[in-house]
Formats: structure tokens, sequence, C-alpha cells
């Protein structure tokens, strides 16, 4: 019965850790780059062929991104490792290019309503900015990603519809992105709605290409992911010990912890490439400078039992 089951699930998928640039960007005390580099390189050699390792945006609306070029300058880079950092613009860009990342990322929303009450643009409009962005990574010959916030649940229009989403999907395609992230930004999505999305989201861009972003929010992120793999997704976005909250609701958790994925995959069969223990050793360190438990429930659960 359970060899019926998982035939039909990807054998390898791909994580890509966002913990040091997604997980700690919303972090309020400063966190030294000699930390950041150290997490990236515990992560490094856990196994990861995608970290997404830094941010390029103005330090005065990310003051924990402002030591960015010194992370990127400083960590231990392994070959055929992608270091990914974040670009909003070609300021950012030049900054991501000078710093030698491997991808950049850009991002829209499949919501109106946040697309205009985030950045005061419709959502053609934001996509159009990175139009320059997009041609300098092509000629760069840097992968270029696109990331689209929202695609389940919006704090402020609420329900979101999967054409939306594709339409996104659609742009971002014909910007030349290598690969597209459909983020759950609040965590409202339920295993049957991802599944939807992701079915339609497929007839625009290819499945291989295509990655989930989960938070967990209410608890759904794992039942998420499980769904995505029945429908052939192979790429998610995990963040080390869950590191980075969501900013729509105060006191729950954002990222999904990549602990709990790769303990997921590895009862599942797939392969990730990743060691667990060195991911949790990497949560552990994190979560100590930050003063704090991991929010992993794998990641202690390991602690727990070592400890035992």
């Amino acid at each position: 019965m359970t060899n019926a089951l998982t035939q039909a699930l990807p054998q390898k998928v791909k994580i890509v850790e966002v913990g040091p640039r997604d997980g700690l960007q919303n972090e309020k005390e400063t966190i030294g780059a000699d930390v950041k580099i150290a997490l990236v390189d515990m992560l490094t050699g856990a196994g990861f062929a995608n970290i997404e390792a830094a941010s390029f945006v103005s330090p005065k609306w990310v003051p924990q991104m402002a030591t960015s070029a010194e992370v990127m300058a400083g960590i231990q880079r392994k070959p055929g490792v992608v270091y990914s950092v974040l670009t909003p613009n070609m300021k950012g860009f030049e900054a991501a290019l000078a710093a030698g990342a491997d991808e950049v990322v850009i991002f829209g929303s499949a919501s109106e309503a946040f697309s205009q009450r985030n950045i005061n643009c419709s959502i053609a409009e934001s996509i159009e900015r990175f139009r320059e962005v997009a041609q300098a990574a092509k000629q760069h010959k840097l992968r270029l990603r696109g990331s689209i916030s929202c695609s389940f649940g919006c704090p402020y229009q609420g329900k979101v519809e999967a054409d939306s989403v594709a339409d996104v999907v659609q742009r971002l395609r014909d910007l030349g992105c290598d690969e597209i992230d459909i983020a759950d930004t609040i965590g409202v999505g339920t295993a049957r709605h991802v599944q939807a999305v992701m079915q339609r989201v497929i007839r625009e861009f290819p499945v291989e290409r295509l990655s989930g972003h989960f938070h967990d929010t209410y608890g759904q992120a794992l039942a998420n992911i499980y769904a995505s793999l029945e429908v052939g997704i192979s790429i998610y976005h995990s963040s080390v010990a869950g590191l980075g909250g969501c900013p729509y609701a105060k006191g729950a958790t954002g990222n999904v912890a990549t602990e709990d994925v790769l303990f997921l995959m590895q009862g599942l069969g797939i392969e990730t490439g990743i060691s667990l223990d060195a991911v949790v050793d990497a949560g552990q360190y994190i979560s100590q400078h930050l003063g704090r438990k991991a929010v992993s429930r794998a990641g202690n659960a390991i602690v727990a039992k070592r400890a035992g």
C-alpha cells in the first residue's frame, strides 16, 4: 500500500534554504555578519544545493540586511551551490553582481490589493519594474528566480483566484525566470486549494521549475507540501529552525521549519541530499544566538532525544 502511494511522488526534491535571508530579515536585534556567515557555512556543509543568503534592499527598509555584502564576501562557497539574493531594483542588482551572487530573486504579488497597499502600484506595473533587472541577469548569465506572494490568500482582499496566480506566472515566465515560487505569505492555504492552484500554474510553466513556499501560520505547511508533491512539485522553500515570523498574524509562525520538511521527506523515502542532523545543529546554533527555542518540532525532538 505504501509503495503504491509513494510511487507517484517525486523521487528527489530540492530544498531551498531561506533562513539566512527570509528568516532573519525581520529580527529586531541586529545580528552580526559573523553569525550570518557561520550560519550560511553550516547550511552549506549540511548539503543544500541552494541557499538564499542575503538581500540587497535599502537598509532604511530592512536594517537587518545592511551587512549583505559582508556576508556574501565572507561565506565559504562550495562549487555547485547556488547562493541567491533578493534584488528589488537595479541598484540591488549591481550590488548582487559585485557580491558574486549566483541567482537574483525578483518578486510580485498575486493580489492586486496587496500590491497596491504595499508598493502603490498594480501587479502589472510591479512586474514591469523588474524588466531591467531580468534583462541584466540574463546578460550576466545569472539565474533569475521569481517569487509570487499571496498566492493562496491576501490579508486585504481575502481569496485570491488561481487564474490571478497563473497571470503572474505568465508575466514572470515572459521576463525569463528560471524558477518561480508560489508563496503562501499568510499561511492560509489548505491541501486541496494548494493542489488546485498548482495544477492551474503547471499549465503556464514547467512543473519541475515551480516551487512551493509555505508558511505554517495555521499549521498547514507540511500538509500543503505533501499535497504539492502529489501533483509533481519537487522544489520547496523552508527556513532552518522555523526562522521568520508572519507579519500579518501576531505571534504566528512564518516559514515552515527545514528540519520538519526534511523529516517528512525522509519518511517518504524522498532524496534531498541534505543531512538532517547537520541542519538540526545549524538550527540550534542560530536559536541559541537569538536566545529562544527553535520553532522546529522535529529539530527539538531530535535534540531532546540526543540529550536523553
